[in-house]
């Protein structure tokens, strides 16, 4: 990026967006190319996070770029005239919520194209055109923060009042509502392991209608946790490669096939060496070599799971009190 010559006392953020503007307005940027992120104009501004968050917020107010999931910032299709006026102040601060600060964060301008490394109440503050003091009067901190990020992002999808019919239905909606949602947000996949669980409303209702699906088929509580816990690890383990492959990308600049290219020599190596003789003759089947799909791979082990899981949910029949309600587990 080429910074213009500093002259008075204009803010730095201003500074920045005017010549990010000019390479606009310039053609130097077409529409859909995507503008340096808050990280590359940070480094290469040497600027706070907070400032280059501000400065990308300035030329998405005045319609010039756009967010997009997993694009990042990129410049908008339809470029306004030079002539176009200012947006108008951000709101006041008076008008700050906590609603506000979550979807802020969550906005496919920070987590959602970033991932939370991108994240700060500096930056969200910024962002919000408020200072940074304001928005810890919502929220004690970044880590509170993450957590009111993620029940709001898993309340984003709810379930039928009235469920499809049969354990099976119900599991496979309830693990494809939750593998959409971590597509639409990468970073949830990033946030607790499976030991240590996220203990929030919006993905504890996820957890309600998978074992209300299984309860009532004779299973023992633990069992059927466990069968709980199977499906969303499955859903978690092909979700957390979304970000990965994000982060990676952004790391080494190549994307996923840049990068497959850069392997080619080492590949073919692997296969002339006859030492794996089936990994040769496999990966030497393929006409145009091996395009790995997350979705696919979703709903290939999704099926394989249940199918797995069928003689074990349905090989005994359910246990019923005298009342014919399904019997409960008695307490410790």
């Amino acid at each position: 990026m080429t910074k213009p010559t500093r002259t008075g006392a204009e803010p730095p953020y201003l500074r920045i967006a005017a010549d990010i503007r000019r390479r606009i307005t310039d053609g130097e940027l077409s529409p859909g190319d995507r503008v340096p992120s808050t990280r590359q104009v940070a480094r290469e501004w040497k600027v706070a996070l907070a400032t280059a968050t501000k400065a990308l917020t300035t030329l998405r107010l005045e319609g010039l770029v756009e967010a997009r999931p997993r694009a990042g910032t990129v410049v908008a299709p339809k470029v306004p005239s030079r002539s176009r006026r200012r947006p108008s102040a951000a709101p006041a601060e008076q008008e700050l919520t906590l609603d506000r600060i979550v979807r802020t964060a969550i906005d496919i301008d920070i987590a959602d194209a970033e991932g939370l490394t991108a994240l700060s109440m500096r930056g969200i503050a910024a962002r919000l055109g408020v200072a940074p003091m304001s928005a810890y009067r919502h929220v004690t901190g970044k880590d509170d923060l993450i957590l009111l990020m993620a029940d709001a992002a898993f309340g984003e999808e709810s379930f039928p009042s009235d469920p499809p019919g049969g354990w099976r239905p119900r599991l496979e909606l309830g693990a494809r509502t939750l593998w959409s949602l971590h597509r639409r947000h990468p970073w949830l996949a990033q946030l607790s392991s499976l030991t240590r669980p996220l203990l929030v409303p919006g993905l504890i209702a996820h957890g309600e209608w998978s074992l209300s699906a299984l309860d009532g088929h004779g299973l023992a509580p633990t069992e059927l946790f466990d069968i709980h816990v199977l499906l969303f690890s499955h859903v978690q383990g092909l979700a957390i490669h979304l970000e990965r492959e994000a982060q990676a990308a952004a790391t080494s600049g190549q994307s996923e096939e840049q990068w497959m290219v850069s392997r080619a020599q080492a590949m073919q190596d692997l296969v002339e060496s006859r030492r794996f003789p089936t990994f040769a003759k496999v990966v030497g089947s393929f006409d145009n070599g091996y395009d790995l799909h997350l979705d696919t791979l979703f709903e290939l082990g999704l099926k394989a799971l249940l199918d797995g899981l069928a003689p074990v949910i349905e090989g005994r029949p359910p246990h019923n009190s005298r009342d014919g309600s399904p019997s409960r587990a008695r307490l410790p």
